[in-house]
């Protein structure tokens, strides 16, 4: 992949998009209250959701603003460990810092859900955390473990890191994984009456009322304590201690316990029923369901008294019009989280305010984990358990002189004399590996993955297809009505849907960057040529004069009355596009800046649009002045125009060089600090200007890392860059080469992966895996190309392809390795052109694709899901059978170990594996198997159903993003359907690696 649009596409992620503010997510209040003698309740601050400035306006038809609701971190997506090394061959080492504070160190190579994008995953433990980071796979080039954690800027440390050889170790970096927080979840959910203003009052109602049912009803089914088999919550399953029954349920893979007020043990002695206090008081997140009108007294946090519970989701039930109002409150130490609430806060539709609430409430819980009270606890138990397994390995690892190859390829090659050594070694590996992985799933502690309930979802950022087989490298681009102008190997081409593309600029004339303005009917790109780099500028109503007498593509010598000649040599330009009085460009010519602007036209007032020049020339270059220049210390790599709250002599540029981000005066050439980066390379990616209410802010892209800097205006045109409260920073899994923003999301561009996260918190929401991706513009619609492989003959794929498929094990180092960057035979490789429309992503309603992609036939049924073996058919419910759960670890086991049906070596330890596993699956499914009892649209389970594994069985059938080339054969004439995108051919959520299931 060519790093050209890192200076291509950067400049133009400047514009805003949508309307970033944190006041989506409620504002924070000190929030009193009084009890029922009028005493002052202890104070509290609390963020507070209401969705909109007045609670108490009544619904209108039609004025309900789409929120859309995703699960924040999903576990399928951030517990790696779990997901892609356990059970798989993979390398552990371990080592001391330069601080002398032990770390591990973990490595796989995996393909990317089998669509030959090979890559490394690394985890690294510390004490502060875990950095989990992907790097490209490279036949060629060698990957070691100092690259590796360098890559994640640990460069410094005592002696060089040792692997670690024993199979047990993957028991305890599960454990470490485990401190993330818990896969399942227990809520309370409290009754309050009309008036009731404490909780002595609120915990004392013996029963609900008939709303109360009913929302308890929409939450989960009501489940039989005593033998209970899933997750309990804390509660007591053999003696009844804690009530007869309870409301579970399971939300996208996650199990949910509810701890209601009304059926936990009522004591008409005990005024304070504090059984049911020592439930809900510590829950972290509690719903209260409040009767009354809305005009009875406000429910405040400070009415329930509790150290533990950091977030209260207030329900009302409008019983005259069917209808749910949620208020969220939050301590204000708790992290933004999402989805904010509609506006106004009233759902009608029952089954969307229950997705609304439950993902609302999981997002709100693992926020929580977040603040300083919990972070710490968490760190310290991390520590402490890095530092007993660091002591507990050591004596072993002085032993162990194979250790010392820690630093040769990640994928060591073997001496001959050792090779069936260490064959052996790593079945064993796999075997125990496997044992933990299964016996996670029946313990239902497994991470998740996707549920049933979301099949059909069309997610915001799905793309269309805007043009099938597009033949040409595209460089850049920009929308010109619904065309694209898009920059080629080929020259410059007018690309409109399927249409054949109209040639506008020869190749003599290599644009690097283009603007279509059409508002000012202006075209400006930027042609690099060397030293003879220059900036054009065309008016585009002479463009498509010229169109339209059907002229062949001007070359570079038909553009010299376009040239801005003071811009000989520019390699970089800014534009401001967006809510400014005037037209200014920025141009970098080495280590100078070039501020142009364009002169002031009059114009009638009240006419918009193009200004009325007569007659107009037919260059545009007279319309532009040069304003002055400003000499930098070192050439800029990114920058970024960022608009001063008065557009007076208080506009600045923000520009990336060296190992720091500054600002600059455009009037004074003052230059400020805005970061500096700690790293010894820096891969500058992007400055976004992200205004919040109106005040500038950045996002400061490079490397794996994204900043969020507040830049208030000071004294005299100097500017305040010290650090703010609202200031944030996370970490990409992917180091990308271009950033999107699309309040409320950030879209992350690497070669093989687009990577979605909200730019609010910087959470993530979904990776999306997409060979070779290639942004090309963004400046309003997002347009990105993508390869596609069409099969000739057999619609099972290649032989390499099915080799690949069913050996997800570590390649042996002498043999080929198992991602051939290479065709198959009978594939012929194609790219299209793709289009995520703008106001998809801000919050409007989701266009319909343009058309499928034509490559059907390789698409993965929305009903099946792969196996390596067989499909198994995609069941609504999460109860299977014990022949089934058995057959899908034995085929599991056999894909884990290297084995196959066809006469396939066993290795050692696989007989052990087998009696294990299916020992340990029979003990779990003891018993006859009840009856499954669900709603239709959620992912509830009855009492007595074993629930993860069944679960695991099936995480990607509702998931028509998945894809595998090996389950091409299982439906040959398959269509997509209307919903059709390149995330369904070559992306997923899923991975290669074969859960156990």
């Amino acid at each position: 992949m060519k790093h050209f649009c890192s200076s291509s596409v950067s400049e133009d992620l400047g514009c805003r998009r949508g309307d970033f503010s944190r006041k989506h997510y409620g504002s924070v209040e000190l929030l009193i209250s009084s009890d029922a003698d009028g005493a002052i309740q202890r104070a509290g601050r609390f963020r507070v959701e209401n969705g909109s400035t007045d609670e108490s306006a009544a619904a209108l038809p039609g004025t309900w603003r789409r929120t859309d609701v995703h699960l924040e971190n999903p576990e399928y997506h951030t517990r790696w460990y779990f997901k892609y090394f356990l059970g798989q061959v993979h390398q552990n080492y371990i080592g001391n810092d330069a601080e002398k504070s032990p770390f591990f160190l973990s490595v796989t190579l995996s393909d990317q859900n089998n669509q030959r994008v090979p890559q490394y995953r690394a985890i690294l433990w510390r004490k502060t955390g875990t950095q989990k980071i992907c790097l490209p796979y490279s036949p060629t080039k060698t990957l070691s473990v100092k690259s590796i954690l360098s890559a994640m800027n640990l460069d410094k440390f005592e002696k060089g890191p040792r692997e670690i050889f024993h199979p047990e170790i993957q028991k305890d970096l599960l454990v470490l994984e485990e401190q993330e927080g818990s896969v399942n979840f227990k809520f309370g959910v409290l009754f309050a009456k009309d008036g009731q203003l404490t909780d002595d009052e609120m915990f004392s109602n013996e029963i609900g009322s008939e709303a109360f049912q009913k929302f308890l009803n929409l939450l989960g089914d009501t489940i039989t304590l005593k033998g209970w088999t899933g997750y309990r919550g804390g509660l007591d399953t053999k003696n009844n201690t804690t009530g007869i029954n309870s409301v579970y349920t399971v939300y996208q893979g996650h199990e949910v316990m509810f701890h209601v007020s009304t059926m936990l043990p009522y004591s008409k002695e005990n005024r304070q029923q504090v059984e049911r206090k020592r439930h809900i008081g510590n829950d972290i997140v509690t719903i209260v369901f409040q009767e009354g009108e809305e005009s009875s007294p406000a429910f405040k946090p400070s009415m329930i008294r509790s150290h533990f519970t950091h977030i209260f989701a207030l329900v009302r039930y409008d019983q005259q019009n069917d209808n749910y109002r949620l208020k969220i409150f939050s301590e204000e130490s708790v992290p933004l989280f999402g989805p904010p609430l509609p506006s106004p806060p009233v759902f009608t539709d029952h089954q969307e305010f229950r997705d609304f609430l439950l993902v609302k409430l999981i997002n709100g819980e693992k926020a929580t984990l977040e603040t300083p009270t919990f972070a710490q606890k968490r760190r310290r138990t991390l520590d402490m358990l890095i530092r007993s397994l660091y002591q507990d390995l050591m004596p072993d690892l002085h032993k162990n002189m194979l250790n010392r190859r820690s630093f040769s390829d990640v994928l060591p090659e073997s001496p001959k004399s050792a090779r069936k050594k260490e064959e052996a070694r790593q079945a064993e590996f796999v075997r125990i590996g496997q044992a933990l992985k299964l016996k996670s799933i029946v313990r239902g502690d497994a991470p998740s993955s996707l549920a049933a309930s979301g099949m059909c979802k069309k997610e915001p950022w799905e793309p269309q297809c805007f043009c099938c087989n597009f033949p040409h490298e595209a460089v850049c681009a920009d929308p010109w009505g619904q065309a694209l102008l898009v920059s080629t190997d080929a020259g410059v081409l007018l690309v409109d849907d399927d249409l054949p593309s109209v040639p506008v600029f020869d190749r003599t004339l290599p644009v690097k960057q283009i603007h279509v303005l059409e508002t000012l009917d202006l075209l400006v790109l930027r042609a690099d040529k060397g030293k003879d780099a220059r900036l054009f500028v065309f008016r585009l109503s002479a463009v498509q004069k010229g169109l339209d007498g059907r002229q062949t593509g001007r070359s570079r010598s038909d553009c010299r009355e376009n040239k801005l000649e003071k811009t000989k040599g520019c390699h970089l330009y800014a534009i401001n596009t967006h809510h400014s009085r005037e037209l200014r460009i920025v141009v970098a010519i080495r280590n100078k800046l070039l501020l142009i602007t364009r002169k002031p036209h009059n114009k009638p007032s009240g006419v918009p649009g193009v200004s009325l020049l007569s007659p107009l020339s037919e260059s545009p270059v007279e319309e532009f002045q040069y304003i002055r220049e400003i000499c930098l210390c070192d050439s800029p790599a990114v920058m970024a125009l960022v608009d001063g709250p008065t557009e007076e002599s208080d506009n600045l540029i923000c520009v990336a060089y060296r190992h720091q981000f500054d600002v600059v005066n455009e009037s004074t050439g003052e230059a400020f600090r805005l970061h500096h980066v700690e790293a010894n390379k820096v891969n500058f990616v992007a400055a976004i200007d992200v205004y919040e209410d109106g005040e500038a802010g950045l996002l400061l892209c490079y490397n794996y890392s994204c900043i969020y800097k507040k830049v208030c205006p000071f004294n005299g045109g100097s500017f305040l860059l010290q650090p703010s409260a609202s200031d944030f920073q996370f970490c990409w899994n992917q180091a990308p080469y271009a950033i999107v923003c699309a309040f409320p999301y950030l879209l992350a561009f690497t070669t093989d992966s687009m990577e979605i996260r909200l730019v609010v918190n910087g959470n993530l929401v979904h990776t999306a895996v997409v060979p070779q991706l290639q942004l090309v513009a963004s400046r309003s619609d997002i347009y990105f190309t993508a390869a596609t492989t069409v099969h000739e003959g057999s619609s099972g794929g290649s032989s390499k392809g099915a080799s690949a498929h069913t050996s997800p094990q570590t390649p042996p180092a002498r043999d080929t390795p198992l991602f051939p960057s290479s065709l198959g035979e009978g594939e012929i490789q194609s790219k299209n052109l793709y289009k995520i429309p703008l106001r998809n992503l801000v919050g409007r309603s989701i266009e319909r694709p343009l058309k499928s992609p034509l490559v059907s036939k390789v698409i993965t049924p929305p009903t099946s899901i792969g196996l390596g073996v067989a499909a198994i058919p995609v069941t609504h419910s999460l109860s299977l059978s014990r022949m089934e759960i058995k057959e899908i670890a034995s085929r599991t086991r056999r894909e884990l170990l290297g084995l196959s049906d066809d006469g396939g070596t066993k290795t050692e330890g696989a007989p052990r594996a087998k009696s294990k596993t299916r020992k340990r699956l029979e003990e779990s499914q003891g018993g006859p198997k009840p009856e499954t009892v669900r709603s239709a649209s959620s992912d509830r389970i009855p009492s007595g159903i074993l629930e993860s594994p069944a679960s695991e069985a099936n995480p990607e059938g509702h998931n028509h993003w998945a894809s595998s080339e090996q389950d091409a054969g299982v439906d040959k004439e398959g269509s997509p359907g209307s919903g059709s995108s390149p995330f369904q051919l070559m992306a997923s959520s899923e991975e290669d690696i074969i859960d156990l299931k």
